[in-house]
């Protein structure tokens, strides 16, 4: 795992500021792009949007590439999985986890991750975090990538049309 530079609850902090003032749903994901990795301590991070029945990998903050750019049907990827059923996934070995497509993880270093929905009840987008070992992520990270996508939805609600 990569050594943090930075404490993760502070990362938290400054990173919910930035959402409180992003303009834009490309500002939204450059934000998470940007900070998730510190906040999770991670090796890698991927933040997926929903477009109708797709997730769509909008970016990534990873050590090697991971599916930037591409589209997977919701039911068949983690990050579909995790806005369908709208609650975090957390995965300790992909190799053991029926849900997570393991042919296309093999073709990575990716062992672990979590992957937290974004919105609620509805969510409309997803975040993910992942490992290179097989790991089970504390209680504490968790918890912060489900306080970066609270904060991200909030972002959300509020560039919305039909917002407040």
């Amino acid at each position: 795992m990569a050594e943090l530079s930075l404490d993760p609850a502070a990362g938290l902090v400054r990173a919910s500021c930035r959402l409180a003032t992003a303009r834009s749903i490309a500002d939204i994901v450059m934000i998470l792009r940007e900070t998730a990795r510190e906040i999770a301590g991670s090796d890698g991070i991927a933040v997926v949007l929903r477009e109708g029945d797709v997730s769509f990998y909008a970016a990534e903050d990873a050590i090697e590439p991971l599916w930037r750019g591409r589209r997977f049907p919701l039911t068949t990827c983690i990050s579909g999985r995790a806005m369908l059923d709208d609650e975090t996934i957390v995965v300790p070995d992909v190799e053991c986890d029926p849900r997570v497509p393991i042919a296309l993880y093999r073709l990575t270093s990716m062992r672990s991750l979590v992957m937290v929905p974004i919105g609620s009840p509805e969510p409309v987008a997803a975040l993910g975090a992942y490992w290179c070992a097989s790991v089970i992520p504390d209680d504490g990270t968790v918890r912060r990538l489900e306080g970066l996508a609270r904060h991200a939805a909030a972002a959300l609600t509020r560039l919305r049309p039909d917002g407040p």
